[in-house]
């Protein structure tokens, strides 16, 4: 399904989380153009010297958190660079100071004044060894958790103690994280490895013939790191649905999905109106869809999670896109109040 939007993703958590090697897992994704911006907080920025892969393009943002700057024009500038369509960037990433608060690092890149770009949610990676000595030390949790969309638990190999005392850390971790925000989903990461899946659309299963090998070079030099695989379940629409069907799904996604996306006709009193959709965590982007572009997509839903129950997945995306002639006033009122939010 085409891209009509680039996504942009924050990378937060505090100092020795594991951000650049999460980061540097994705570039070495292949096939994928990534763009980057790396926000180092310091007059040089050192990360940007750490960050390897097949990056197409990159900014940096140097002499302060991203957060506190006056306005978001020195982002707004990196992003629009990086949006250029000469580039066909598949997402764009920016790796947050360790000191960045991501609630206004989440706020910046929703009101972001680039075009072709839409916020494509915002990862928090936390320590797992080191939980409690850095992140949460204090009575309440922090709000941090708030922006997120995904947490990554990161370095649980370096987790101390019996597979018994592993998961009952987790647990302690979880149980922290729900009480500032209950929906949010998480995952665990040794050094780093996630599945891109869950973060932006993977061009290809190999790298181009004509790509320079420096993303496999790099692969074989630091070997596979396995990753918790997600999940994906797709159902196809080709004829138009309800309107309330598709913003109850947006609204209230099967469990254990993180992203759903697609491109789908809605029935109204004219004829069938065509809607792009991307859900990322609970946060919604729908816009309307360009006939020029309908030749060249199927019409349908992609649902993409960790550790989901596909066939029950399957029902609720099913259930979502039954044919519907009859115009739906009050559902296309919902979705064009998303599409208003989403502009």
């Amino acid at each position: 399904m085409a891209r009509t939007q680039i996504p942009v993703i924050g990378l937060t958590g505090y100092l020795g989380a594991g951000k650049t090697t999460l980061l540097n897992h994705l570039l070495r994704t292949p096939g994928a153009r990534i763009g980057v911006v790396v926000n180092d907080f310091g007059v040089i920025n050192v990360d940007a010297g750490l960050i390897t892969g097949q990056v197409d393009a990159a900014e940096s943002i140097a002499g302060g958190c991203v957060c506190c700057l006056d306005d978001s024009g020195g982002l707004d500038q990196a992003l629009a660079t990086l949006a250029a369509p000469r580039l066909r960037l598949d997402a764009i990433i920016i790796e947050a100071s360790g000191v960045a608060e991501p609630l206004a690092l989440a706020r910046l890149i929703r009101f972001s004044q680039a075009k072709n770009v839409r916020p494509g949610g915002l990862i928090e990676v936390v320590d797992a060894a080191n939980y409690f000595d850095t992140v949460d030390t204090h009575d309440q949790p922090p709000a941090r958790f708030e922006a997120a969309s995904l947490v990554v638990l990161n370095k649980i190999d370096l987790l101390e103690g019996s597979e018994q005392d592993h998961e009952a850390q987790l647990a302690r971790i979880a149980a922290r994280i729900a009480l500032r925000n209950g929906q949010l989903p998480l995952i665990r990461a040794r050094r780093g490895a996630i599945d891109p899946d869950l973060v932006f659309d993977v061009a290809l299963a190999e790298d181009p013939e004509d790509q320079l090998p420096l993303g496999a070079l790099l692969r074989a030099e630091h070997g596979s790191h396995t990753h918790q695989h997600a999940a994906a379940v797709t159902v196809d629409a080709p004829e138009p649905i309800s309107a309330s069907a598709l913003v109850d799904l947006l609204e209230r996604p099967p469990s254990g999905v993180y992203r759903l996306k697609g491109i789908v006709p809605v029935a109204t009193a004219r004829g069938a109106k065509w809607w792009a959709v991307n859900l990322t965590g609970r946060q919604i982007h729908v816009a309307s869809h360009r006939a020029s572009d309908r030749a060249s997509n199927q019409p349908g839903l992609v649902a993409i999670g960790v550790g989901i129950d596909e066939q029950a997945v399957r029902a609720v995306l099913e259930t979502a896109v039954q044919p519907s002639g009859a115009a739906d006033a009050a559902g296309m009122r919902r979705l064009q109040r998303h599409a208003r939010l989403s502009a």
